[in-house]
Formats: C-alpha cells, structure tokens, sequence
C-alpha cells in the first residue's frame, strides 16, 4: 500500500482555484453577452432564471471554495479513500467533461472551456491513477455512491444560496413622519 502524495488530495483545491479563475474572470460577462445568441437558439432554456451577476458569481466560487477546501481536507486526512473527496474529485472531473459539452452545444467559448481540458480533466485522470497505483480503491458502495450523487446537489445548493445572498433586497417604507 503506497502513500498517496498531497500533491492528489490538495492538489484538488489547487487545480479547482486555477480553474474556477477562469470562471471568475469570464462568467458573469460572458453570460450577459451571448444570452441573446442563446436565447435564439436554445429558446426552451429558462435563460431569465440563469442569469447571474459578477457578484453572484464571486458568491458562488467563494462558497464551493469552501467545499472543494473540504473535501480536500478529507482527502488529505484519510489518504485519499474518503468518500467525499472521491465523490468531489470524480464530480470535478465530470465538471470538465460538461465544459466541453457545453461548448460544443454553443458553438463557442464557454466559462471553464479553456482549463477543463487542460487542468480540469488531466489533473482527475492523473489523480485517479496516483489513488489506483497508492492502492487506493473507489468508493462504489453505498457511500460512494451517495457521496457522488449528492455532488450535482452541492452544486445546485451553492448556486441557490449565492442566488440567496445576493439577491437584491427590497427596502422597506420609511415610517412617516406626521
């Protein structure tokens, strides 16, 4: 049974950091800017429910940071045979795949395009053969797979709740003065 080096579990939360710059930096813009090439032709797309603000998209990066940090813990701490570092790990890799699949669905750039095939996918292919050769085996039970279909609810969570926190709120009357 070989070691499993820090550069599989925290280098996890390195290559989501390297990759979800790229989503800072591009989203919000991008999304303002091809919504109306979108609207047209994917017009079923509820497009008016997706857009999302620079500060959303801080909100939202912020707080799967804070997952993607610990899971990452968790990796770190049990060798990489935790089932939530597994689960985010497969769910990163996943991640990249969509990116690409988006940007073949839109016929251009997409947030994430440029580093899901460059750190995204590379670095769980790489991951997953380090864990393998550790003697690290995947989680298919129950928890692992509980842990990897939990994962698009992480993510549905954290949008919701970044939607939740930047909403803007509304004022309320000012009492009036007689």
């Amino acid at each position: 049974m070989g070691r499993v080096p820090a550069t599989v579990t925290w280098g996890l939360l390195a290559a989501w950091a390297v990759h979800d710059a790229e989503e800072l930096a591009t989203m919000a813009r991008w999304a303002r800017a091809a919504r109306p090439r979108l609207e047209q032709r994917l017009p079923w797309v509820p497009w008016d429910r997706l857009e999302v603000s620079q500060r959303h998209v801080n909100v939202a990066i912020g707080l799967m940071g804070g997952v993607m940090a610990g899971a990452a813990a968790l990796g770190a701490r049990t060798g990489g045979r935790s089932a939530v570092f597994q689960a985010a790990l497969a769910g990163f890799g996943a991640h990249g795949v969509t990116h690409l699949a988006q940007a073949a669905v839109t016929r251009g750039y997409t947030p994430g395009a440029v580093t899901a095939p460059v750190v995204v996918i590379p670095f769980s292919v790489w991951a997953w053969r380090r864990l393998r050769a550790a003697g690290v085996q995947a989680r298919p039970g129950r928890a692992g797979v509980a842990a990897l279909a939990a994962f698009p609810l992480v993510l549905g969570g954290v949008h919701a709740l970044a939607h939740a926190l930047t909403k803007p709120r509304r004022r309320s009357a000012a009492p009036r003065r007689s």
